[in-house]
């Protein structure tokens, strides 16, 4: 069209009477109507949207069971070929309230990837920070720039942006892993990569090596290589083996049974995933965490700007985010949105965990807000 005037603004004003707003008249009706058609929207009629007291996410709360989850993934295992098109046989959560789109929050992917025997997924890399966790199986190996790395119940896989990568399953049973990845910050403010590699791997990649040329390299605690030593944005280390960080939450609540400080609150261990040539988080956009609550132990209900995804690692509880409260058990996933309060008591026992806790593995955009001066986090003290 090139009668402007005849273009339907999506603009749309009410002139509403209300405390701090103008007196209703036609005059304002009538200048209401010329913003519309200018495309203009006054501050005094919206500063309550665009400046609320806190934030109020656009997500809410939810959970996915497991059981549920592991069942679709294996229907789509006979079903869906892994190639290229698909690239991924990977199930993304969807919040209720995002309108049907992939995201688990308003900037974070999480999904249930699956792979059987035999199986490769092809190689492609992305500006998208991604990472794998796995909660059960074992015998996948991803590889990243030609590297790889072994895949095994409990081990974290960070892996920044623009690496080639590619997975292959060795085993005779299929394995399913939980893939985070900031999709969908990097869609919406319009930054997004993404090159296909190659079709087929090697024969060297399709090795299966205990640990992987980055483990060997950047695996050992407090030692750095110093032929490889510079600043990554993204953590040279590709594995953070499940042993590592089971041992790490086992003393933390060996030195607070024992009368020495370690934990953050009582009964509740917790350890932050770092990159070792920073001592930041592992990757430039997503914070990864690994929590242990003694059984029995609630945590205080804490809030933080931005959002979060957990899964159960091990264990029982109840976990309750803002007015939504459920039963959780191994496997699950939850979401807790920007500034919502969260609560979790442990009901673990030997019956359902190995190391008679409730652990959670959490993922969150924290990097972003921090990079920003937006972060900040409040507990509430004297809880019961």
């Amino acid at each position: 069209m090139t009668d402007k005037d005849s273009v339907v603004s999506p603009v749309s004003l009410v002139a509403e009477d209300e405390p701090d707003q103008p007196p209703v008249t036609p005059e304002l009706e009538d200048l209401y109507r010329s913003f519309e058609k200018a495309l203009l929207v006054p501050l005094w009629t919206r500063i309550g949207d665009l400046m609320p007291a806190h934030p109020t996410s656009k997500a809410q709360p939810h959970r996915w069971e497991w059981a549920s989850l592991l069942d679709l993934a294996h229907r789509s295992g006979d079903l869906v070929p892994v190639g290229r098109g698909g690239e991924r046989r990977a199930i993304a959560l969807a919040n209720p309230s995002l309108g049907g789109r992939p995201y688990a929050t308003p900037t974070l992917w999480a999904a249930i990837q699956y792979l059987m025997p035999g199986e490769d997924a092809p190689e492609h890399r992305h500006t998208q920070n991604a990472f794998r966790f796995v909660v059960e199986g074992d015998g996948v190996w991803t590889v990243v720039e030609r590297d790889p790395v072994p895949m095994r119940r409990g081990d974290f896989l960070p892996q920044a942006g623009l690496n080639w990568h590619a997975h292959h399953n060795s085993a005779d049973t299929p394995m399913a892993w939980i893939d985070g990845i900031d999709i969908p910050f990097q869609y919406d403010i319009e930054a997004q990569f993404f090159d296909f590699g190659r079709d087929e791997l090697s024969e060297e990649e399709h090795a299966t090596p205990d640990r992987s040329r980055s483990e060997r390299l950047w695996g050992h605690p407090g030692l750095v290589p110093v032929s490889q030593f510079r600043s990554h944005e993204g953590t040279p280390l590709l594995r953070y083996r499940w042993q590592d960080t089971d041992a790490a939450l086992t003393d933390q609540l060996e030195l607070e049974r024992a009368g020495h400080p370690g934990t953050v609150e009582p009964g509740h261990a917790l350890v932050r995933y770092a990159n070792p040539t920073t001592g930041g988080d592992v990757l430039p956009t997503i914070r990864t965490q690994f929590h242990r609550i003694r059984s029995g132990a609630q945590t205080a209900p804490r809030r933080e700007t931005g959002s979060s995804v957990y899964q159960v690692f091990d264990g029982s509880g109840r976990v309750t985010v803002g007015d939504h409260s459920w039963s959780v058990q191994r496997g699950d996933l939850f979401v807790v949105p920007s500034w919502m309060p969260l609560t979790v008591r442990s009901e673990a026992s030997a019956s359902d965990s190995d190391s008679g806790a409730l652990d959670l593995f959490q993922f969150s955009d924290a990097p972003l807000f921090s990079k920003l001066n937006l972060f900040r986090a409040h507990v509430e003290e004297n809880h019961a």
